[in-house]
C-alpha cells in the first residue's frame, strides 16, 4: 500500500481526525482542479458525455505525464459498482479513439493528440474505500487501474492514497536484470552501458510493489500513481534517468546529477541523473527512493 499523501488545499493546521465528503461532487471538484498535481494528468473534460445506447457521463477524461488516456470515476464513500462502471467507459473510450483525439486536440494542441498513448489507457477510481473483492478484481483484469483513497483533514487538507495499482499491459514487473529496450547489442562499453543500464531498471522497479513501468520511444517511465523516474535508453557512455524530486533540495553533484529545471528532455522530471559505473548507480538510490517518496 502506498502511504498516504496529504495535499494543503488552502493554508492553516491540519486536524487530525479524518473524513469523507458531504458529497461526491466536493471531491471530483477538488481533484479537477488540482489533477496535475495530485494525480500528474491533464484534465480535459468533466462530466463527459458518451454516445452510445446506454449513454453515462464520465466524471473526469485526462492525459497522463505519457501521453495515456485517463478515466477518473469518484465515489464519496464505497461503492462496488466504481470499477465496472469505469471499465464500461474505457471500452467506450478504447472504440472511439477519435472522440478522444478530437478532445485533446482542441485542449492541448495537435501534438499532443498525434502522440496519445493507446497501449496503456488508465483507470483511477478515487472512493471512501474499497474492500478486499475490489482488489482482487482489479488484479484479474488486463488493464491499468488505481484504485486510490481519499480523506479530508479539517478544511485545509486532503489525502490519497493508492489501495492497489495495477498495469495492464504486463504482469507485474519482475525485480529481475534484463536488457532495456532501446539498448545496444552486449558489446565492449556499450555492453557495460547496457548491463548498467538493467540494473538501474531493477532498482527503480524494486522501490516498492505499485510500481509499474510505461514504454514510450524515447523513455520508460516508472510510476505510482504519477511518474517518479524517467529511464532514457542508453547513451554510448552513459545512462540517463530523469527524477521528480526537488533540485534545490539535492545535494547536486558535478558529473553525477544537474538541475534541468526549464530545459527540454525526453520524459519528466527536473533531476538529472548521470550514471557511468555502478557506484553511481549506488550513489543515487537515496536520490531514487526521493523521488519515489514524493510520488
Amino acid at each position: 500500500m502506498v502511504g498516504l499523501k496529504l495535499f494543503n488545499t488552502q493554508s492553516g493546521v491540519t486536524e487530525v481526525v479524518p473524513r469523507l465528503a458531504e458529497v461526491e461532487e466536493d471531491v471530483q471538484d477538488l481533484v479537477e482542479a488540482h489533477m496535475e498535481k495530485m494525480l500528474g494528468v491533464t484534465f480535459l473534460a468533466s462530466e463527459y458525455v458518451i454516445d452510445c445506447l446506454d449513454g453515462g457521463r464520465i466524471d473526469s477524461l485526462g492525459l497522463d505525464e505519457n501521453g495515456a488516456p485517463v478515466i477518473v470515476e469518484y465515489k464519496r464513500g464505497t461503492d462496488a459498482g466504481v470499477i465496472n462502471q469505469g471499465l464500461y467507459y474505457m471500452a467506450w473510450l478504447t472504440n472511439h479513439k477519435d472522440a478522444f483525439r478530437s478532445l485533446v486536440r482542441d485542449r492541448l494542441g495537435v501534438t499532443a493528440a498525434s502522440q496519445i498513448l493507446w497501449s496503456a489507457p488508465r483507470l483511477i477510481c478515487v472512493a471512501g474505500d474499497f474492500t478486499r473483492y475490489d482488489v482482487h478484481a482489479v488484479r484479474e483484469h488486463r488493464r491499468s487501474i488505481d484504485l486510490v483513497r481519499y480523506r479530508y483533514f479539517g478544511s485545509d487538507h486532503f489525502g490519497l492514497e493508492t489501495v492497489a495499482s495495477v498495469t495492464g499491459h504486463s504482469a507485474r514487473a519482475k525485480r529481475v536484470r534484463r536488457r532495456v529496450a532501446g539498448a545496444s547489442p552486449v558489446r565492449h562499453q556499450g555492453g557495460a552501458i547496457a548491463e548498467l543500464a538493467a540494473a538501474v531498471d531493477e532498482v527503480l522497479v524494486g522501490l516498492g510493489d505499485g510500481v509499474t513501468r510505461v514504454q514510450r520511444k524515447q523513455y520508460l517511465a516508472y510510476q505510482r500513481l504519477r511518474n517518479f523516474a524517467c529511464l532514457i535508453p542508453p547513451q554510448q557512455t552513459k545512462v540517463l534517468v530523469y527524477l521528480k524530486a526537488d533540485p534545490t533540495a539535492a545535494d547536486l553533484a558535478p558529473g553525477l546529477t544537474r538541475d534541468v529545471t526549464g530545459l527540454g528532455h525526453h520524459g519528466t522530471g527536473d533531476l538529472e541523473v548521470q550514471l557511468r559505473t555502478e557506484r553511481d548507480l549506488e550513489r543515487a538510490q537515496d536520490l531514487f527512493r526521493l523521488s519515489y517518496a514524493a510520488a
